[in-house]
């Protein structure tokens, strides 16, 4: 049976490791036996699925998955913690074969180094680069059904908040072309060692299929940033710059049926989506 870790064996065996938390890799390791459980229950897993884990740190939700019965690639960017990993799996009775280690930057994984390919993300990932780890696994891997991440509180609002919200933007539109996201609870800073002097926030996820198969995620994108650069603006002034003139992004607006004195965060990924498709086709009519 996995042992997990608690609060003296986190801190014995960063000891033995010669290692200490850094703010610069975001570091915050998960102390709390009863946190790991919660989380490794929330996420949902199916029997024997493939999970990618990214952030692992001294393991403690790693021995969740491992104990939960799922195939684990964990993806440490820190060489000291991603080379101990595979001895504290081992050391805490994990079953053998089912924990590959990545000594890897999240950022820069690609689909063909994690075999067999995962169907879920479960991490605590660093607060300093959650948001662009999950948008980049979801863009790389797209056998990845399903998530849970643990994030700041305010990211995860972020994250899960729609159209109308105060803290609806980038982060909660890109997500939403991949996923449907959901809050998924809150975590006190105490389950952390070090603690840190903010909450945070579970968020699952479920894939699902893009808004619009005929117009390039990129293009999308590119329209999502435009429009939330100035968030006070409307729309028709937002997308001047992207579209070449004030003019020109009314017409398109039009075109997609959005209202050119709407603004961003009234908008659904579904309209963005329109204007980027309206926008190909504005640029191939006659003025």
């Amino acid at each position: 049976m996995t042992e997990l870790l608690g609060p003296a064996e986190i801190r014995a065996l960063a000891g033995r490791l010669g290692v200490a938390p850094t703010k610069r890799l975001g570091q915050n390791f998960v102390h709390d036996p009863n946190t790991v459980r919660r989380i490794v229950a929330a996420a949902e897993l199916a029997p024997g699925e493939v999970v990618v884990e990214v952030g692992p740190g001294l393991g403690s939700l790693t021995l969740g998955l491992l104990a939960a019965g799922a195939q684990v690639h964990a993806v440490e960017i820190d060489h000291a913690l991603a080379g101990a990993l595979a001895q504290t799996a081992a050391d805490r009775g994990a079953p053998a074969g089912q924990l590959t280690v990545h000594a890897a930057d999240a950022l820069r994984i690609t689909a063909g180094e994690l075999r067999p390919a995962p169907t879920a993300l479960v991490a605590n990932l660093p607060y300093n680069v959650a948001v662009p780890v999950v948008l980049h696994l979801l863009a790389e891997l797209p056998t990845l059904e399903h998530g849970l991440v643990m994030v700041q509180k305010e990211v995860a609002d972020r994250l899960t908040a729609g159209p109308g919200s105060k803290v609806y933007g980038v982060p909660s539109v890109k997500l939403a072309w991949y996923a449907a996201a959901r809050p998924a609870g809150r975590v006190p800073p105490s389950v952390f060692w070090p603690v840190p002097n903010v909450d945070s926030g579970l968020v699952a996820f479920t894939r699902r299929e893009p808004p619009r198969a005929d117009v390039p995620r990129a293009d999308v994108f590119r329209v999502v940033d435009a429009a939330f650069a100035q968030r006070r603006k409307t729309l028709r002034a937002a997308l001047a710059g992207w579209a070449g003139g004030a003019e020109r992004a009314a017409r398109v607006l039009v075109g997609a049926g959005v209202d050119p004195g709407a603004r961003g965060e009234a908008l659904p990924v579904d309209a963005f989506a329109d204007i980027a498709a309206a926008a190909n086709v504005t640029a191939t009519a006659p003025e």
